[in-house]
């Protein structure tokens, strides 16, 4: 078992890494922003069509926010202005989000969300409008 000590704990540190609490932090920062591709990937996967759910956008915004600490504690002006402004279409994002939720039809036949303007269920085909079917002249 030496040689795996040798490998996770070289110089006796974990990973060679000489770790504190921003270190933490900047690593957390990875973690989540990593993740956010995860989350869209099995949405994708689920759904058989590409979807980036609203967890992708909350993802991007907590990964973003701690690697901008970090890289602000660390004093890295390219690594700051790296992460000084992309909280702007992630937030922009979950509000289109959330107005898109608020003004959504539920399908009466399957329950699937449609958008607004929706005559009909891109899920099933059923009408979501009473006047769907309506003939016009």
């Amino acid at each position: 078992m030496d040689w795996l000590t040798n490998v996770l704990f070289p110089g006796g540190r974990l990973l060679g890494i000489e770790w504190s609490v921003w270190k933490v932090v900047g690593w957390l920062g990875n973690a989540v922003f990593f993740s956010r591709f995860v989350v869209q990937w099995y949405a994708t996967e689920k759904r058989r069509q590409v979807v980036v759910p609203s967890a992708f956008w909350w993802l991007s915004l907590a990964g973003s926010g701690l690697l901008l600490s970090y890289s602000i504690r660390k004093r890295d002006s390219v690594f700051i202005f790296a992460y000084a402004f992309t909280w702007i279409p992630y937030l922009r994002n979950l509000i289109i989000h959330h107005r898109h939720n608020q003004a959504h039809l539920d399908c009466p036949e399957c329950g699937a969300a449609c958008p607004p303007h929706s005559n009909y269920c891109f899920a099933c085909g059923t009408p979501v409008r009473p006047d769907a079917d309506a003939v016009k002249p």
